[in-house]
């Protein structure tokens, strides 16, 4: 699972400097695949949310457009303000985007027909629930224990790091348009 983990998100990996915390982003994601029992063929199958059509995104590929749009918006910032009213560190940023959803392995598990549904774990915590455990209980920050914790309507009014409002943003603008799609709601 190791391998599979670290050649699926490898361009974003690359990009976070710190060795360690690199590699306990990998540690989070293969604990978590572990725990809901995933086999690395599945991995790139798992759909990225049950509350809406997916139209065939996966977790994986939800996971890499966050953590890089959350980047995006990161860079427009600080090549944009003259002055920065505060700092955005981007290795937390990135693990962050990576773990954002990795309490979903737990969250959603697999029917015997093929299907995908909640989990019993999913039905007691939701997934920034889940993911949130996983990454304390690796030893990772607090800081990004809150993007994890409150990237979701879990962290409204809460307080919350700029890397979480980031990946909050990214996350919603890739989710939103598919229910609007699905609703019909969405102009195209």
């Amino acid at each position: 699972m190791r391998e599979k983990i670290e050649k699926l998100f490898a361009q974003q990996l690359g990009k976070i400097k710190d060795p360690n915390l690199r590699e306990k982003v990998v540690e989070v994601w293969v604990k978590a695949a572990e725990n809901g029992g995933w086999q690395p063929q599945e991995m790139e199958k798992i759909p990225f949310t049950l509350l809406t059509q997916t139209k065939g995104i996966n977790l994986i590929e939800h996971t890499i457009a966050v953590t890089e749009g959350a980047l995006g918006l990161a860079a427009a910032m600080k090549e944009n303000y003259e002055e920065m009213p505060f700092e955005i560190n981007f290795d937390w940023l990135v693990a962050g985007g990576l773990l954002h959803d990795v309490g979903k392995l737990q969250e959603i598990e697999k029917t015997k027909e093929g299907t995908y549904q909640k989990s019993y774990q999913g039905k007691c915590a939701r997934h920034p629930i889940s993911g949130a455990i996983l990454v304390a209980q690796a030893g990772l920050s607090d800081e990004i224990v809150n993007i994890v914790a409150c990237h979701a309507k879990e962290g409204e009014g809460r307080p919350q790091r700029v890397e979480t409002i980031l990946i909050h943003q990214a996350d919603f603008a890739t989710f939103d348009p598919m229910v609007m799609l699905e609703k019909g709601l969405l102009i195209i």
